[in-house]
């Protein structure tokens, strides 16, 4: 296994993270269970949940993934070997779809947050967190697959600075080392970073942002912070939920898979400039006689700031086929053609 440094923290993070947003619908908790003893034999030290887990959440299951990590914490012993991180969830985009979440007021403020990270931490039987993240803005923006940014009063948003200044105090209490954003844009980067260099607060380590052969929209902008200002990536969804293993290909759904299990409507992948992307990537790695989904994931890890691609599977064979990946060097020849595909199919999925 390969560690990096996670941003600009004093934390080492395997280069390779464990996913859990499938375990309460497509695992249960002995398969959970069985996934963590695997990756931690592996060397994989990065365990990425959610309260709002498993996804799409529903009032029935939500918090369902955390207590499964809190169970084998318990059973295990091994929390000092792993470095947990959780998130909150953000306002609802319908509120009605998210209503079992605190009544559906999931907002960044001090009740919110210190309700949200206390649950957490007795759900996963932890006094801390390696890295706490705040799910997705609490601001209306571009996030989910919306490309263009929408012009939307939003006067009630939590501001940064209240976010901010509530969770150092949730750092200074000891119940979190390190703080994070995800599905964050270049501005709410910015922001955060100013806020927290102007109040004295604790600064964000991390992004965890969608980063895939199918969506590289983070080399645009946010890269460039990765570089100058020491944060790292926590590249969610580098497999695309499945679609780059070329299994959904011509209309495909396998049974027991993550499209046809869980997200029957779900169609980012399905596009036709998707469907087409996908099929040259998966023929690149065939002509190269590799698994496609190591193809994707080795092309995700090997970007300088990508602290850790978190892979989510639903089996120990996925697991063991993704940890593969860490074993491939792309050649210059297969990191150009992987090139000529993007320049003529570019983010098809974002």
């Amino acid at each position: 296994m390969r560690y990096r440094t996670l941003g600009n923290s004093d934390i080492q993070v395997s280069v390779l993270g464990l996913g859990t947003m499938t375990w309460g619908h497509q695992n249960t908790e002995h398969d959970a269970h069985q996934q963590l003893d695997l990756a931690l034999a592996e060397g994989i030290n990065l365990i990425d949940t959610a309260e709002m887990y498993p996804t799409p959440t529903k009032a029935e299951t939500w918090r369902t993934t955390e207590r499964y990590i809190g169970s084998w914490l318990a059973n295990r012993g091994r929390r000092a070997e792993v470095v947990l991180a959780s998130k909150i969830a953000g306002p609802a985009r319908d509120p009605a779809g998210q209503a079992h979440i605190r009544d559906g007021l999931s907002r960044h403020d001090r009740r919110n947050i210190v309700q949200a990270l206390d649950d957490s931490l007795k759900r996963l039987q932890t006094d801390y967190l390696d890295l706490y993240q705040l799910h997705w803005p609490d601001r209306k923006t571009n996030m989910f697959g919306q490309r263009e940014y929408p012009y939307i009063d939003d006067t009630d948003s939590v501001a940064i600075e209240e976010t901010l200044s509530v969770l150092a105090d949730q750092v200074k209490a000891g119940k979190v080392r390190h703080i994070g954003v995800s599905n964050e844009t270049p501005w709410g980067v910015a922001e955060f970073l100013k806020q927290s260099e102007r109040l004295g607060l604790p600064r964000i380590v991390s992004v965890q942002n969608p980063y895939s052969l199918l969506n590289r929209l983070y080399e645009g902008g946010l890269s460039e912070f990765s570089h100058r200002e020491g944060l790292g990536l926590l590249a969610y969804s580098p497999l695309a939920f499945g679609a780059l293993t070329g299994k959904y290909l011509n209309g495909a759904r396998p049974e027991g898979s993550r499209l046809s299990a869980v997200y029957r409507t779900f169609n980012r992948y399905d596009s036709p400039s998707a469907q087409e992307a996908i099929a040259a990537y998966v023929q690149i790695a065939r002509q190269h006689a590799l698994a496609p989904a190591q193809l994707a994931l080795a092309y995700v890890i090997d970007k300088p700031f990508v602290s850790s691609a978190l892979s989510g599977q639903t089996s120990l064979a996925q697991l063991r086929e993704n940890l593969g990946a860490l074993d491939l060097t792309l050649s210059d020849e297969i990191k150009a053609q992987v090139q000529a595909v993007h320049q003529r199919i570019p983010n098809p999925a974002p």
